[in-house]
């Protein structure tokens, strides 16, 4: 298993972490299997979507604030209970197919942490499991 830190710089926020997973698995030498990556956070997760238009990360990011604004009365004390729910919505855990060494992404695909609580050090851990 490795760990990815990140530093997120605003409260929502979508970090590409695409290359940095990308990485990881060619540092594996695996060919084919599986990418495992899971964020052991309550306020934040990880998903995978276009990445070519950031207008598209900024419009997820939009609608999220829509669905669940940061002052929606609710009863969490902290005053984050709209990142927790957001992080519930997103996902914490997502997988990628690994193929020839390479992850099996659609064209415009991109893996995104996603932040609701920040700014924050985070982890992103991804597990490289080989088929057998």
């Amino acid at each position: 298993m490795h760990e990815i830190t990140l530093r997120s710089q605003q409260r929502r926020e979508l970090i590409d972490v695409t290359d940095r997973v990308t990485a990881l698995i060619e540092q594996s030498g695996m060919s084919d299997g599986l990418a495992v990556l899971y964020v052991p956070h309550t306020t934040a997760g990880v998903t995978i979507n276009e990445g070519a238009d950031p207008a598209v990360q900024r419009d997820i990011l939009t609608a999220l604030q829509r669905l669940v604004p940061h002052d929606g009365g609710y009863e969490h004390a902290e005053g984050n209970s709209d990142a927790h729910i957001t992080s519930s919505l997103i996902g914490c855990t997502t997988q990628v197919i690994i193929a020839d060494g390479e992850m099996a992404l659609g064209t415009w695909q991109r893996i995104f942490f996603y932040e609701g609580d920040g700014p924050r050090t985070r982890r992103l851990l991804v597990d490289v499991i080989a088929r057998e």
